[in-house]
């Protein structure tokens, strides 16, 4: 695989995938709307179908975004306690990603 490949790979996030999953569930949505007026037992047994899967998806989606809240939280969390209890550590790790920063944004 290419390495430009592979950094846009590396580069998709949780929310990235989250977001492909509402846009899918939306589609869905739309199109069980759009057929609700066929018949036929085919139509009827697809529709039923894309409503069961389609109820699926928006618990997983549901379930995902809760977790990845909590997740959040939790980092959040452990970075407030370690900041506490290691100021002048965290002090030096802002100054040196600050000193970072700058010099790249000055190359540029």
């Amino acid at each position: 695989m290419p390495a430009e490949k592979q950094t846009r790979a590396a580069q998709v996030t949780t929310e990235d995938i989250l977001e492909d999953l509402r846009a899918v569930v939306r589609d869905a949505d739309a199109l069980l709307r759009a057929t609700e007026g066929q018949a036929g037992d085919k139509i009827a047994d697809l529709r039923a179908r894309a409503e069961e899967s389609l109820g699926s998806a928006r618990q997983r989606l549901s379930d995902a975004g809760a977790r990845l809240e909590e997740r959040a939280r939790s980092a959040a969390r452990s970075t407030d306690t370690y900041v506490h209890e290691n100021p002048w550590t965290a002090v030096a790790i802002a100054a040196g990603i600050g000193y970072v920063l700058g010099n790249i944004g000055r190359r540029r």
